[in-house]
């Protein structure tokens, strides 16, 4: 419940999608970026559809991320190169994606990422002033592999981050939390928030003592934060294959829930990758769809409930939009299905 004592309280469950964040995709041959396809938006939607979920969220609209809400976390000269591609030929955006480890421009590409921008501060808004409890933005491209000045893993601009930053500047937030329960580490968050003791961040990821992409040294459980963002940082490397449920469920007991029920966040914002889900080739772990019922459901605890969900990753369609399907539902309050 959003408020129990409150009847002012905030009701109701966001979504939020935009059918043309599924233009941008991979004009050429590449096997490291072929599997992010524009189906995995509009399969997540139809499925949330057939379930009659979508009838039951508060309809948000997108919109586009603005330069100066982009530059809250990225560089100008990121900006600038990300906006030169529109108006570039095949043969140009293959020659500036390849500046970059795993991403692909499309003429669309840069309209989609600011769509993803807009739309997760849109979430943001939504859920800040009231008008909904929470809820879930189906957005692509991804955010949190991006960095300041690069484009990384799919990722062109860091939805998440860049939400975090207009969240404190716009409602004097203090205290934010991000979950990312996608199975790739999101550095590029890390980096961004590594001395920033406003936002906890919390990524759990396939590592296997750095073999796994991105393949960094700090990746690892060592890295904490700097600084004034010392403790800050939390990382829980996997070093096998084939986690499950009870994994999942290991982690959220013993290692995030204790820190965020202390954090104390005023918000919670959840990259929400499902690559980390059964039958994904990325992540090749073993949790199924309802594991994501009841790390939504836990999380729903924290900050009044104020959650704000934001796709990331999820190569299987199947188990991404069943996933996604099992977390809108617990976004509505329904209740959570038995775990196997």
């Amino acid at each position: 419940f959003c408020g129990v004592l409150s009847v002012a309280m905030a009701s109701g469950t966001a979504l939020i999608y935009d059918e043309e964040m599924t233009t941008h995709k991979l004009l050429w041959s590449d096997p490291v970026c072929d599997i992010e396809v524009p189906e995995r938006l509009s399969s997540s939607y139809e499925q949330l559809k057939c379930y009659h979920l979508v009838e039951r969220c508060v309809h948000v609209p997108a919109r586009e991320g603005s330069e100066e809400e982009i530059l809250l976390v990225h560089s100008s000269e990121h900006l600038e190169v990300a906006k030169s591609t529109q108006t570039m030929n095949e043969e140009e955006l293959k020659k500036v994606s390849g500046n970059y480890d795993a991403f692909f421009f499309h003429p669309n590409t840069y309209r989609c990422a600011r769509l993803a921008v807009g739309a997760t501060l849109q979430l943001v808004d939504a859920v800040m002033s009231g008008i909904v409890c929470n809820g879930m933005a189906l957005v692509r491209p991804p955010g949190h592999h991006s960095q300041r000045n690069a484009a990384n893993g799919f990722c062109l601009f860091n939805n998440v981050a860049i939400a975090a930053e207009h969240a404190k500047l716009k409602y004097g937030l203090q205290r934010i939390l991000i979950v990312d329960w996608d199975v790739h580490h999101g550095q590029g968050t890390q980096y961004i928030f590594e001395e920033d003791p406003s936002v906890l961040y919390f990524s759990w990821h396939r590592y296997e003592h750095q073999e796994f992409w991105p393949s960094l040294k700090e990746s690892d459980y060592d890295a904490v934060g700097l600084g004034k963002g010392k403790g800050f940082n939390i990382n829980l490397p996997w070093n096998k294959v084939g986690m499950g449920n009870s994994d999942y469920l290991a982690a959220f007991f013993h290692v995030l829930l204790p820190m965020a029920f202390e954090f104390d966040p005023e918000l919670v914002i959840v990259s929400s990758g499902y690559d980390s889900g059964i039958g994904d080739p990325e992540g090749q772990m073993n949790a199924t769809p309802e594991v994501f019922a009841h790390l939504t459901h836990f999380l729903m605890q924290l900050a009044n409930g104020k959650l704000c969900v934001i796709l990331e990753g999820g190569y299987h369609l199947k188990s991404l939009s069943e996933s996604v399907c099992m977390t809108v539902k617990t976004l509505l309050g329904d209740p959570v299905l038995q775990i196997t």
